[in-house]
């Protein structure tokens, strides 16, 4: 589940063509709430807190609280909701059943539902004073591919197109209605990152596939993109991609890829700059 590699074997398909530019409004300070919505790694989850059942007070070095931190020297009152549950996909985040509430202790800010139904309602009731918004959907949304194919290039290499578009439009609609709730916030989506350590080269197109994807869907909803291909896994050097893999996550140590301290790090930073503020 979420604790293992999403990517069985070698995946290529082309690379998504035609990137919009950039988003260009001018960025606001942060208001009263920081919303953080999205799956394990906008959590913070780590195997190490996992394994200890550590409560969700002891996921506290993710990405979210870095970038709260850095928030607060903007807004020192700001409150934060963070309603990510790990396991989640652009499916689960709308229609329910998050896989992977059971691999944690529970949420950091609980809800009924939906976490979709929760973000609608959190902003209806806050209306005007939630900015920004980060959210981080995309690797549940691959293993679905990885899995029914068992690996066999062939096979993800008819597959993954398809499902690659279907996730475009998923997240497309998840940020639309984001968006028209909360039409002055800030929304900053995460980018994607090549996590297949033994096979960079060769998997580098279907990750930067899905990168690409989330960043026409991030510019359609007129929100902002963190850009963290080139900080985790660089494409075009393999030897210092696979460094920093091994430096920023726990893939090459625990053959799990979710971020080590350093790589939760490395997020906040990519999110602060896409922020702008």
């Amino acid at each position: 589940m979420l604790r293992q590699a999403l990517v069985a074997g070698a995946l290529s398909v082309c690379l998504v063509a035609g990137l919009a530019t950039e988003a260009s409004a001018v960025q606001q300070a942060p208001k009263s709430y920081y919303l953080a919505l999205g799956d394990s790694i906008a959590y913070g989850f780590q195997p190490a807190k996992a394994d200890k059942g550590l409560p969700p007070s002891g996921y506290r070095t993710g990405y979210v609280d870095v970038f709260a931190k850095q928030l607060r020297q903007l807004s020192p009152k700001l409150q934060v909701v963070n309603y990510a549950c790990p396991g989640e996909s652009t499916v689960s985040f709308v229609h329910g059943n998050c896989p992977g509430r059971g691999d944690v202790k529970g949420l950091h800010n609980p809800y009924p539902g939906t976490q979709m139904a929760a973000a609608l309602a959190f902003l209806a009731a806050h209306r005007g004073q939630v900015s920004p918004i980060t959210i981080t959907l995309w690797g549940n949304d691959i293993n679905p591919v990885a899995d029914a194919c068992k690996g066999n290039l062939a096979c993800i290499q008819k597959r993954a197109p398809a499902a690659v578009a279907a996730f475009e439009s998923r997240l497309g609609d998840i940020l639309g209605r984001l968006r028209k709730a909360a039409p002055s916030a800030d929304i900053v989506v995460t980018g994607a990152w090549n996590f297949n350590v033994d096979a960079l080269a060769m998997t580098d197109p279907i990750f930067l596939s899905v990168d690409a994807a989330i960043r026409h869907a991030t510019l359609e909803a007129k929100g902002r993109v963190a850009e963290l291909y080139p900080v985790i896994s660089p494409k075009g050097n393999p030897k210092q991609a696979r460094a920093r893999l091994c430096s920023l996550t726990f893939i090459c140590s625990k053959q799990d890829p979710h971020p080590t301290d350093a790589g939760y790090r490395a997020i906040a930073g990519a999110v602060w700059k896409a922020a702008g503020y």
